[in-house]
């Protein structure tokens, strides 16, 4: 030991060589005390300034690191909370996603209801359309039974009418001097001499017609002479249309045939037609039952219908022109009528 002693104080005036520690690059040295008594204290202030830096440096270092582990916990906090949110919103979707599928089921089977119903619905339209269309056939059907059944009756009218003579006009309470049977001989006599004495005209039967009388109806009711054969009949109406002017004590009165409603019905449809026929001095008649005749051409024409007579009328332009407003409005009158159904 004195021998070393004695050694380092022989090498106390030797200079001691030592390099400067870098402060960021040159790590830090370990020193002896016999070292460290031997520095100069230039190196030792040196050493001391590398300690105080190196200090430093791990001050920082200790700081930063503590940054970083309170950032990585916050980052860490953070996804922990944002995985729980994550989670939450997993779940919420779950729950969403089953809702709608459970609303989405719901859907299928109302729609399925839906669609059973709209076809049973639709079955139940078309039975009922078929229906609807039978019954719409089957009252076309009764609707051309009744009309057959009307021109029918209405033959049958006017074949028991057909020996009957319309007298119009003649004053209520006339007949309760001589009775209607009374009043019709006088109207023989007073506008037929030469009927009046024929015995073979015989009244059967005389009544007015409605049966009973209306006290609000202004003109009198018709008088229905039923004669023993048409042949009488036609005679006394054919000299009716050529004296034109009949009366009774004066008074004018009308003679026509008894026909049914139906068979009046179709004659009045004639009636503006024969009245353009007439002005232009076409000479129409309307004949037994219903049937419209005139000259034209210097021929006689006769018509059962409106239709023949359109489809003539076509043909002749003279004639078209004369009856072309009449024929209009007979066409608008049946077009409102339809309508009308």
């Amino acid at each position: 030991m004195p021998n070393n002693k004695r050694k380092n104080r022989g090498n106390k005036n030797k200079e001691v060589t030592m390099t400067p520690p870098n402060e960021k690059d040159t790590p830090i040295q370990d020193y002896e005390d016999d070292d460290i008594e031997e520095m100069q204290e230039a190196d030792l202030k040196k050493l001391i300034r590398t300690l105080r830096s190196s200090q430093k440096q791990i001050l920082e270092l200790h700081k930063s690191l503590m940054d970083k582990i309170e950032n990585l916990s916050r980052e860490n906090e953070i996804l922990r909370r944002n995985q729980n949110e994550t989670k939450q919103l997993v779940q919420q979707e779950t729950v969403i996603v089953t809702e709608v599928k459970n609303s989405i089921d719901q859907m299928k089977n109302t729609i399925e209801s839906l669609t059973n119903r709209m076809g049973e619905a639709e079955e139940r339209i078309s039975d009922l359309e078929d229906r609807e269309q039978e019954r719409i056939q089957s009252d076309q059907r009764k609707e051309e039974e009744i009309r057959n059944l009307k021109h029918i009756v209405g033959n049958l009218q006017d074949t028991i009418k057909k020996p009957n003579i319309r007298v119009l006009g003649v004053p209520e309470g006339r007949e309760r001097e001589k009775g209607l049977e009374g009043l019709f001989s006088e109207i023989l006599a007073e506008n037929f001499p030469g009927l009046e004495k024929d015995r073979e005209i015989l009244v059967q039967e005389a009544h007015r017609t409605p049966n009973k009388h209306d006290q609000k109806r202004s003109s009198p009711r018709h008088v229905v002479i039923k004669l023993s054969t048409v042949k009488h009949k036609e005679k006394i109406l054919k000299c009716a249309r050529e004296k034109r002017q009949i009366t009774l004590r004066g008074s004018p009165i009308r003679l026509t045939a008894d026909f049914s409603s139906e068979t009046l019905k179709a004659r009045r449809e004639w009636r503006d037609i024969a009245q353009v026929l007439r002005e232009n001095n076409c000479q129409p008649r309307i004949l037994y039952p219903a049937k419209l005749s005139f000259v034209n051409e210097g021929e006689i024409k006769t018509f059962h219908n409106k239709q023949k007579l359109k489809e003539f009328v076509a043909t002749r332009p003279a004639l078209q022109k004369m009856l072309k407003d009449v024929l209009h409005t007979e066409t608008q009158k049946h077009g409102h009528q339809y309508e009308r159904r």
